[in-house]
């Protein structure tokens, strides 16, 4: 039986990659101290890795795909392909940044005022390229084992620390200067692997279900009961990915109509078909959008 080799990010990517892939179709036991999570799908072998690690690991064709931040695969330089973005984090659904930040009464109030400072970070490639391309020449660029936002300003001048929402810098009273990087989750695929016509169909199977989940997300499918006469104004009020679905219903006179509408925008739809004459309308959350 031919095998994909999947690579799932330990630590704060675990627990919402775990919950994507098993909306997705893909149910992983939890792993509890192996590194080898046991799943449902028998052509699927999944193993454990940090995201700082995973790129190393997909370019030597350990594992033929992944899942990783795109700012490790940069920070890394590996020679691999992104096939796809996956737009979820730790705590969201939206990328993270990588900012560059002091402490709220420091004098560095630009880039170049770090020329000849010291910052500290996990991600020292990429900072350094970033200091490079601004042409500013750090004393040097420390790497942070950790808990970097209480580094400024004993250990260092400033920081490039890792933000989903701007809260742990503002609980450490940072204020930021500028965006290094953002990232997304990717997935990512050995060269070699991309190749390999099973393979590809598989990951790009295991792809679509993935963006079918994100996409449902934020979306809800919307289901009404339409009179005759008041039917094309209600299905000109409603978006549809197509067209709504309507059909008739068995009592003369009346349709039934659903479709698929963007969560925050029902709030102001809804009230709008009530007052067209739409009745018995309902919401219900979709597991899967696949356009």
């Amino acid at each position: 039986m031919p095998m994909l080799k999947f690579g799932l990010p330990k630590g704060s990517l675990q627990e919402s990659t775990f919950s994507l892939l098993r909306e997705a179709g893909w149910n992983f036991s939890p792993p509890g101290r192996s590194y080898y999570p046991v799943g449902d799908d028998p052509e699927v072998k999944a193993m454990l890795a940090r995201p700082q690690e995973m790129s190393r690991y997909v370019e030597r064709g350990v594992f033929d795909v992944a899942i990783t931040g795109r700012d490790w695969t940069c920070e890394n330089a590996s020679d691999v392909e992104i096939v796809t973005e996956l737009l979820y984090s730790k705590a969201s659904l939206g990328p993270i940044r990588w900012a560059l930040a002091v402490l709220e009464d420091s004098p560095i109030r630009d880039i170049k005022d770090l020329e000849g400072k010291v910052v500290a970070t996990e991600l020292v490639k990429t900072t350094e390229r970033f200091f490079a391309r601004h042409g500013v020449r750090p004393q040097r660029v420390d790497f942070s084992h950790g808990a970097t936002e209480v580094k400024v300003p004993d250990l260092a001048d400033a920081i490039v620390d890792c933000t989903e929402t701007g809260s742990s810098f503002r609980a450490n009273r940072l204020r930021e200067i500028t965006t290094v990087l953002d990232s997304l989750t990717v997935m990512i695929v050995n060269k070699p692997a991309w190749q390999d016509p099973w393979k590809r169909e598989k990951i790009s199977a295991i792809m679509v279900m993935l963006h079918g989940v994100l996409a449902a997300k934020d979306k809800i499918l919307l289901k009404l009961n339409a009179p005759s006469t008041h039917l094309d104004a209600i299905v000109r009020a409603l978006p549809a990915l197509n067209a709504p679905t309507v059909n008739q219903l068995s009592t003369p006179g009346w349709h039934a109509v659903e479709t698929i509408v963007d969560l925050t925008r029902a709030r102001i739809l809804i009230p709008q078909l009530k007052a067209l004459g739409a009745q018995g309308l309902v919401t219900l959350s979709p597991g899967l959008v696949v356009p």
